[in-house]
């Protein structure tokens, strides 16, 4: 179920088309839509198949035949390997278009004196 997840996010992270191949291009008709960023997987698919994929992995732990053992550090192991080598290509694409999927809230900007400091002394 992980490696699936893993499939899952990274076809969310991708897009649909490579900037270095076809750049996005302006509309050139008047009922066309600037799109930059379009996913390979849309955000409701990505989401419903993970959902699926928990509700399918928690019923199958509900019967007997579906209780292999694994050792866990190989599993692990396995499955970080995998994430290193998928997301390599996928992080150094990220940081070449200064992509940051992440925002840490609004940016401040420090000025010559702060307002509030202005307004109490008039």
């Amino acid at each position: 179920m992980g490696i699936y997840s893993l499939n899952l996010l990274l076809g969310f992270l991708t897009p649909q088309i490579d900037p270095d191949m076809e750049g996005p291009t302006l509309p050139s008709k008047g009922n066309e839509e600037f799109r930059p960023f379009v996913r390979r997987l849309p955000e409701f698919k990505f989401w419903y198949n993970c959902m699926k994929a928990i509700w399918i992995g928690t019923t199958m732990t509900l019967f007997p035949i579906f209780d292999i053992p694994v050792f866990w550090p190989i599993l692990l192991l396995y499955w970080l390997v995998l994430l290193f080598i998928t997301m390599r290509r996928q992080i150094r694409h990220m940081i070449k278009y200064r992509y940051i999927p992440f925002s840490t809230g609004k940016k401040r900007y420090q000025g010559s004196g702060s307002g509030a400091a202005k307004r109490s002394a008039k």
